[in-house]
């Protein structure tokens, strides 16, 4: 019997993420998706951290209610939200396996975005866990400037192209990252052309869902 599955997501271009890395296995995936929320987090002073929280809380209330066997949460913003809640279903946050790859490694790091909203809350959610399993990380952060606006508006192959171009300027000295959904298909294009290996918060969910849901 396939698990089912429900994706919260803050933008629509997750769903095919997801999807795509998915099918092979025995998953039944429903997608919910609420762009607004982060919308009026980073622009309305009077929407409070308070009315955030519980606004997550709610929606991950209803997609349980919706009968699933677990909750997926890609977007790193709603994950730093959402308090620890006691549900019934496992709650799976995108960025945990990604946490727990960056914390395998010793050598110094680049962790590269595109959308500078989501840089403080992953950083602090990426700090609490490496305190939490005693790591020590040496992490530069790398922001492509003036690169969301264009994912935005839809331009995917530009923003692809503005992305591959960032990684492969990276350091090689240095292990990189890709921080968001939206930029692994370009660092896995830079994977296969300049031969270096890029971690990404997709390939890290996959191996985590499998081993965790029990799949094969």
């Amino acid at each position: 019997m396939k698990k089912k599955i429900g994706c919260l997501h803050a933008h629509y271009s997750n769903i095919d993420y997801i999807e795509t890395a998915l099918s092979a296995y025995n998953f039944k995936l429903s997608h919910f998706v609420d762009p607004g929320l982060m919308q009026r987090v980073t622009s309305d002073p009077s929407f409070t951290e308070a009315e955030a929280e519980r606004k997550v809380k709610d929606q991950v209330e209803w997609i349980v209610k919706t009968g699933v066997d677990a909750v997926l949460i890609t977007c790193t913003n709603y994950i730093a939200l959402l308090k620890e809640e006691t549900l019934n279903v496992p709650i799976i946050k995108i960025d945990e396996p990604y946490f727990e790859a960056i914390c395998k490694i010793d050598e110094p790091q680049t962790i590269l975005f595109t959308n500078p909203n989501t840089v403080s809350g992953t950083m602090t959610r990426l700090q609490h866990y490496a305190q939490h399993h005693l790591k020590t990380l040496d992490i530069e952060v790398v922001v492509i400037e003036n690169s969301f606006e264009i994912f935005m508006r839809g331009e995917k192959e530009k923003y692809q192209r503005e992305v591959a171009n960032a990684l492969k300027k990276q350091n090689q000295q240095r292990i990189v990252s890709v921080a968001q959904l939206s930029m692994v298909a370009a660092a896995q294009q830079v994977e296969r052309e300049a031969s270096m290996t890029i971690i990404n918060p997709l390939d890290t969910l996959v191996s985590s869902m499998v081993n965790q849901l029990k799949l094969s």
